[in-house]
């Protein structure tokens, strides 16, 4: 695919994300990314075939860049605590951020049973992300930066206290008290207890 083509098909995802975003899954329809692009209805089948094509891209892509990151910090040797503190200040103010969270369009896609998808595509979602943060708890067990804890335990605590946010900020006003409550007690699971204080 061309320089421009590949920028097109980004700027849809961009576009369509906001979309999903405001509105859910349910009522995005091609028509609405036709106008929001600015694409005629041939110029945006010329990249995909429809808005669960497009859908399943924005949210594959979220695990996969998350995953490339944090293996690529590891493996220049950045030390675990700085690689936990990126990722938890980057979950913390998408916790409160709820004109940009598509907590509900997940939910609402997985959750039909009408639309056909790939198998299993939330579990391996879930595997994807477990997999990047036991590569890190572990860097972070072997560096001595870490407390010796259960890494699948911590993920699962860290996966869904951030996605149970994230949905109920869709259905109420949640205050920066409570993600930043979720963030410190991470690292107190995590981090030794003279470090934890000074995060």
């Amino acid at each position: 695919m061309s320089l421009k083509g590949e920028k097109t098909k980004q700027d849809i995802r961009e576009k369509a994300y906001q979309l999903f975003a405001e509105k859910g899954f349910k009522e995005v329809t091609m028509k609405d990314l036709c106008e929001r692009t600015g694409l005629s209805r041939g110029g945006l089948y010329r990249h995909y075939e429809s808005v669960e094509q497009i859908f399943l891209e924005i949210v594959n892509a979220f695990s996969d860049t998350q995953k490339n990151e944090v293996l690529a910090k590891i493996n220049q040797r950045v030390p675990a605590a700085v690689i936990l503190d990126e990722i938890l200040s980057r979950y913390e103010s998408e916790m409160t951020d709820r004109e940009n969270s598509i907590s509900l369009a997940i939910y609402e896609f997985y959750s039909n049973p009408g639309i056909s998808k790939e198998e299993n595509c939330v579990k391996n979602q879930y595997e994807i992300s477990k997999s990047t943060w036991e590569a890190l708890i572990n860097y972070g067990i072997r560096t001595k930066e870490f407390s010796p804890v259960n890494p699948e335990a911590v993920f699962n605590v860290i996966v869904f206290a951030y996605q149970g946010v994230r949905m109920y900020s869709r259905l109420m006003k949640i205050g920066p008290d409570i993600p930043a409550q979720i963030v410190q007690e991470i690292k107190r699971l995590l981090l030794p207890k003279e470090d934890s204080h000074e995060k």
